[in-house]
């Protein structure tokens, strides 16, 4: 059966849109506040769409063109800036290496103001990766409320759990990592009780009771060898602590640290009398050719009472895979004293280019530091400096590099100083970083102003994850666990 519109109900449609359309505007000499701020931004072609709405919320309809230098018009008209994916990926295509120009109209109280054009440049580096994996967790600093990781397509807006606390209730999960971005290669820890390591290769979960009658914890904070057969571990115990009438919320802190390096061939932890120290050492990196593994060293100190005296220099051990050997001493690349700062959370670059790590004034857990910034260092001259284009007022922490090196996501606490979301920035050949930008979403202030949970530990990886949730969940409760040895 056919259905028609009546004349009266078409007539009340047609009347309805036209006052949408945008007339006798009144031109202002100001660039639109729009939320998310997405002015002046770099992109990669094929990101998903930045889909956008003005920060003013009395305003009750946006109309938007774009259009690129290179050719290509894009046309939205509504509540929001609410963009066609395809047709955005060929706008961006289009227009590689050069710009798209945004005009916005805002209707508000029954009027239109037409603000001045602004750009988003689109990037001659590629962001081949397909998406993110980050854990999602409510800020509520305790097992619950359905903490869980998570796996996004950057190219759309499509999300989907590997693994929360539905399918494992009641635990912990947290240090997901990839090998270099290649999810063929995945380690994460679940902690408390039932806890494990699981290393998952080719698809095939194990897990295994990484703590030892030589080792003080299980592994967490880890780093993959580029071969894939060596993981970096910190093992360590993570406190938290919370501030009475400071304005600041809470401090996590570890009570010791060392690092060990499992053998995933044999399950067999290397271990290195300098990386065992009465010292705090804490979070290894691999670096791009896997003969160095970075970290955090810090003085043991009485915490809680003196956090704000821990401290951590940055340093580098050689490693090699071959003879699955340490080396015998340590470099310090940047002294806590000299600097009276605390460097953590070291990552260097897949290229060899840059170490990215993050400075604040105290403490190995930046991610509750205000104050906690990214700083950048050329490994060629150990030249250093802090990534200003990128910082804010509130926290930067938690950064992670695209496969070629040219992108880089983190995790910032600068829209509402309270949960940490994600936000991507491209790296140009002389370490100039651009402008970053919020992770783009579907009607992004419906979304975020929605979002309960804090994103952290943002990985690139270059394809969709494939994870078997319903064996995690039959590993977790049957309580078996390879054990590990010592070599």
């Amino acid at each position: 059966m056919k259905h028609f519109l009546s004349p009266i109900c078409l007539l009340l449609i047609l009347l309805t849109a036209c006052t949408h359309r945008v007339s006798n505007p009144r031109q202002v000499n100001l660039l639109p506040e729009i939320y998310p701020d997405y002015v002046g931004v770099t992109i990669p072609v094929g990101i998903a769409p930045l889909d956008f709405s003005m920060a003013d919320k009395r305003v009750t309809c946006i109309d938007v063109d774009v259009k690129g230098t290179k050719g290509g018009t894009l046309h939205v008209n509504g509540a929001y800036a609410d963009f066609d994916i395809e047709e955005w990926h060929r706008l961006t295509e289009m227009n590689k290496g050069g710009k798209l120009v945004v005009s916005v109209c805002a209707e508000k109280d029954g009027e239109w103001v037409k603000y001045r054009d602004f750009d988003i440049f689109v990037s001659q580096y590629p962001l081949d990766d397909y998406g993110l994996t980050y854990r999602r967790i409510p800020p509520g600093y305790e097992v619950g409320g359905n903490i869980g990781l998570y796996q996004r397509d950057i190219h759309s807006f499509d999300e989907e759990p590997l693994l929360t606390e539905i399918t494992v209730p009641g635990r912990c999960m947290n240090c997901h990592t990839a090998n270099r971005n290649n999810p063929d290669r995945i380690t994460m820890q679940i902690r408390g009780e039932n806890g494990g390591t699981l290393i998952q290769k080719d698809g095939h979960q194990q897990w295994l009771n990484t703590k030892t009658d030589s080792t003080k914890a299980a592994g967490s904070y880890a780093s993959w060898h580029p071969d894939g057969d060596y993981c970096a571990y910190a093992v360590n115990a993570v406190h938290q602590s919370f501030y009475v009438g400071t304005g600041q919320r809470i401090e996590v802190y570890h009570s010791f640290s060392d690092v060990v390096m499992l053998d995933t061939r044999s399950n067999e932890l290397v271990l290195s009398p300098q990386m065992m120290t009465d010292d705090l050492e804490i979070f290894p990196a691999f670096s791009a050719k896997g003969d160095t593994v970075y970290y955090s060293t810090s003085k043991p100190c009485r915490v809680p009472a003196e956090y704000d005296k821990v401290k951590c220099s940055l340093c580098a051990i050689s490693f090699d895979a071959k003879t699955g050997q340490w080396g015998n001493q340590a470099d310090t690349l940047l002294n806590a004293r000299d600097y009276d700062k605390s460097f953590t959370l070291a990552r260097p670059s897949f290229d060899g280019k840059w170490l990215m790590y993050t400075v604040s004034t105290c403490g190995n857990f930046p991610v509750c530091r205000p104050e906690a910034d990214l700083w950048l260092m050329n490994l060629q001259t150990r030249e250093t400096r802090p990534l200003d284009e990128v910082n804010s007022p509130q926290t930067e922490s938690w950064h992670s590099w695209s496969t070629n090196s040219r992108w880089f996501v983190f995790a910032s606490k600068r829209e509402n100083a309270m949960y940490t979301q994600l936000f991507l920035a491209c790296l140009d050949e002389q370490g100039k970083a651009s402008k970053p930008f919020l992770l783009p979403q579907r009607n992004p202030r419906k979304f975020y102003e929605e979002m309960m949970d804090a994103y952290n530990v943002a990985d690139f990886t270059t394809r969709k994850v494939v994870f078997d949730a319903r064996e995690a969940y039959r590993q977790v409760f049957n309580q078996e666990r390879i054990q590990v040895t010592i070599r």
